[in-house]
């Protein structure tokens, strides 16, 4: 090799482009936006997310649309079928259906919402506090928790309800969040609760309290925003079971009062007029509920799988 001779035809000069070429040019991804990548890898949960989306959009416009208020009454209309002048038809006060649909949707879709976030928030503070707290305030603070969730969560709504309604101050949205929330929030908390007891013993938890970080710093900004994931699938989850509660108390006459329209209230009013063959009556707020109960339902398990990262690819 000593005896070889070099010439400058053996050698290739390196263009300057060429210095990076070992590289990897792939685009750096953040968290939140590869969630939403592989949610919209998921057909079902972005159907489910265009469904709800079309509703609450029909619920601000729609009872605007037809041109009648959910609370005139026309006797001479009374009971009519769908057809081009009242789209979902007029119910046994000659009221008219579409709007009362989508008001009462919009109500449902209220009431659900401020339900599941009262619990998202009570939940969140409750099960941080006891799984960030030494071993006996969590003891108690669980306890606490046990009792309450041992009461029936249909059975404090209902009493909540029949003591508003018996007062004469009627059963209004605040009521109906409040009833809702007595007992809703203890399953959020729990399952904080269990994100914190783990993620708090993870080595960037314990190398900020080695530090001198207190337990509400690692609280706010180490275990709550990692265990945001699971929280943000059971809060999708919380808010249709609020929903068909809602629906289920205004069903039995204990959801709001009248003229104020409500899914389940119109489920009710279909009931009584089913036996003489008016079966859109009860077919107009049943469909509904179900596409509200179905969307919120995919999406959540859309979340889910979008916020496992042992599912990424």
């Amino acid at each position: 090799m000593s005896d070889m001779a070099y010439t400058k035809d053996m050698f290739e000069k390196v263009k300057r482009e060429s210095y990076h070429a070992d590289e990897i040019n792939r685009p750096t991804i953040k968290y939140w936006a590869d969630v939403w990548r592989r949610l919209k890898m998921n057909k079902l949960a972005m159907t489910g997310l265009a469904i709800l989306i079309i509703m609450g959009i029909m619920s601000i416009i729609g009872p605007h649309l037809s041109g009648f208020n959910y609370y005139e009454q026309d006797l001479f209309q009374k009971n009519i079928r769908p057809n081009s002048t009242y789209w979902f038809g007029t119910d046994e006060l000659g009221r008219d259906l579409f709007s009362r649909a989508w008001l009462g949707t919009r109500y449902s879709l209220l009431i659900g919402i401020a339900a599941a976030f009262i619990d998202f928030g009570m939940g969140v503070l409750y099960g941080g506090i006891a799984g960030i707290a030494s071993r006996k305030v969590d003891a108690v603070m669980m306890r606490i928790a046990e009792i309450i969730y041992s009461i029936p969560y249909m059975l404090v709504v209902i009493l909540i309800s029949v003591v508003f309604s018996t007062a004469g101050s009627g059963t209004s949205m605040f009521v109906l969040v409040f009833a809702m929330t007595i007992t809703g929030w203890v399953p959020m908390a729990n399952l904080v609760r269990g994100q914190v007891l783990q993620l708090k013993e993870y080595e960037y938890s314990l190398a900020s309290e080695s530090l001198g970080a207190s337990k509400s710093w690692i609280l706010r900004k180490h275990i709550i925003p990692n265990s945001f994931g699971p929280i943000l699938v059971n809060l999708t989850l919380t808010i249709p079971r609020a929903i068909f509660a809602e629906a289920t108390l205004s069903f039995m006459g204990l959801g709001l009062q009248l003229p104020k329209p409500s899914l389940g209230t119109l489920a009710n009013d279909g009931l009584a007029v089913m036996p003489i063959g008016l079966f859109y009556q009860i077919m107009i707020p049943s469909i509904l509920i179900s596409l509200i109960m179905f969307s919120f339902n995919v999406l959540g398990d859309g979340l889910r799988d979008a916020l496992d990262p042992r599912l990424r690819k």
